[in-house]
C-alpha cells in the first residue's frame, strides 16, 4: 500500500501563487501515475493534472497555462505549481497515485489540502 501526504495549501489572494507537494511512502513496484485532483464545495472531484512515469503530463483545461506539474521519480514526490490563482480555484486538493504491487494495480488518495483564493 502507498500512503500519500500533501503539503503546501493555504490562503492566497487572487493572482497569487502556491506550490503543493505530495510525498508517497510504501514499497510499490512502480508508481505509474501521480497527480492532483480537487473538489470544491458542492461539486464533484475533478482532475487538475497528472504525470506518468514517462513524463507525459495531462492537464485540465482550467489548469493549462497557469499550473505546472512536476514529478521527482527518485523520491516518489509530485509537485503542483499554481500561478495566477483565481477564486474558482478554491477547493480541497487531493494527491493521487496509481501503482503496482505484487498483488496488482492499486489507487491511493491523500487526505487533501485546502487551497483558498480570496481577497
Amino acid at each position: 500500500q502507498v500512503q500519500l501526504v500533501e503539503s503546501g495549501g493555504g490562503l492566497v489572494q487572487p493572482g497569487g501563487s502556491l506550490r503543493l507537494a505530495c510525498a508517497a511512502s510504501g514499497s510499490p513496484d512502480i508508481i505509474w501515475i501521480m497527480g492532483w485532483y480537487r473538489q470544491a464545495p458542492g461539486k464533484q472531484r475533478e482532475l487538475v493534472a497528472t504525470m506518468a512515469t514517462n513524463g507525459n503530463a495531462n492537464y485540465a483545461d482550467s489548469a493549462k497555462g497557469r499550473f505546472t506539474i512536476a514529478r521527482d521519480g527518485t523520491k516518489n514526490t509530485v509537485y503542483l505549481q499554481m500561478n495566477s490563482l483565481k477564486p474558482e480555484d478554491t477547493a480541497v486538493y487531493y494527491c493521487y497515485a496509481r501503482y503496482t504491487i505484487p498483488t496488482g494495480t492499486r489507487n491511493s488518495w491523500g487526505q487533501g489540502t485546502q487551497v483558498t483564493v480570496s481577497s
